[in-house]
């Protein structure tokens, strides 16, 4: 097929690019930096400008949209704009290009409501009650894919979860830095039981989707390597591939979540250079189960991880070690 990626200069969207090129595809990349990825065509331009938008489609079979605003504060209209706004134009230019399969990337956030998910399929997206600006505007963006499906453009929406490895310079790069500066605690003991997603069985997740649409068409699944296991355990096992010391302090998860209504309020004000170090949607998810049945989605896609998280981790010992 010839597919377009959206979003490949990041950390996911690489590693989707490099597997498509890799089984023999034809890939076309947007995004506003170089993929990066050797045998991809990069077309540079935002997401959000039509006149780029509309010939990258033109004579595509397939779209994996992956671009969007990614993070845990900031202003709501720029997430509206990247995350909603440019999902409906890319959606209306891949109909008229006649695309024939589109797979929106998602995230479980968009149905998480505050409470433990133990064992869940893909709930409902709920933008009413999503945590976050980000949150919110991916459940809306997968409502409106998940509505242009059909016959002409099957649509699948994939939601992985809490995604890792080498290279990563958000969430495992972040986790590393945080630690090394003893700005990493644990909340409740780290406890929690949660799934996570090593980088390549999402990569390969993904292009499973693409893949199957015709028949996975029309629903959202939740991605993960479907070995759940305790935050705090996670965390240490990320952090002692890098050679830093694991987070040994905890708080109570009510301390937390109060700790990060006031970093969101502040944030609100006087917004850092960075990530902020706690938020409430944070402390949700440090403290509280999300893990999940991962049957139907390895069913509907066909699909199935390759790379263990004992083995990822040791790779990301490796790596760690140059």
């Amino acid at each position: 097929m010839i597919v377009l990626v959206t979003g490949a200069s990041g950390f996911l969207g690489r590693a989707v690019t490099a597997e498509l090129v890799a089984t023999g595809h034809e890939v076309r990349t947007l995004q506003r930096r170089p993929s990066g990825v050797t045998g991809a065509r990069d077309i540079l331009g935002s997401i959000t400008d039509r006149a780029v938008v509309e010939p990258a489609v033109a004579g595509v079979d397939g779209v994996l949209h992956l671009a969007a605003k990614v993070s845990l504060a900031g202003d709501e209209r720029e997430f509206r704009a990247v995350n909603i706004d440019a999902t409906r134009m890319l959606l209306d230019a891949a109909g008229r290009a006649g695309v024939s399969r589109f797979v929106y990337v998602s995230s479980p956030s968009v149905a998480h409501v505050g409470a433990a998910l133990a064992g869940s399929t893909a709930e409902p997206a709920s933008p009413e009650h999503a945590r976050g600006a980000y949150a919110r505007t991916k459940a809306e963006a997968e409502l409106l894919a998940l509505s242009r499906d059909s016959a002409q453009m099957p649509v699948v929406a994939i939601r992985p979860h809490l995604i890792w490895g080498p290279g990563d310079g958000q969430l495992t790069a972040r986790i590393v830095d945080r630690a090394r500066r003893g700005r990493l605690p644990l909340l409740n003991g780290g406890t929690a039981l949660i799934d996570s997603t090593y980088i390549d069985n999402a990569a390969t997740g993904l292009v499973a989707a693409l893949h199957r649409a015709d028949t996975a068409h029309g629903n959202a699944y939740v991605l993960t390597n479907g070995e759940p296991r305790p935050v705090g355990d996670l965390l240490a096992g990320i952090c002692l591939a890098a050679g830093v010391q694991p987070p040994r302090w905890s708080v109570p998860a009510g301390l937390g979540r109060f700790a990060g209504s006031l970093v969101e309020r502040a944030w609100a004000i006087r917004p850092g250079e960075d990530e902020p170090p706690m938020t409430r949607f944070l402390a949700e998810q440090l403290s509280t189960a999300h893990w999940f049945d991962q049957r139907e989605t390895r069913r509907a896609l066909d699909w199935a991880p390759t790379v263990s998280i004992d083995e990822g981790l040791g790779r990301l010992a490796a790596h760690y070690a140059g």
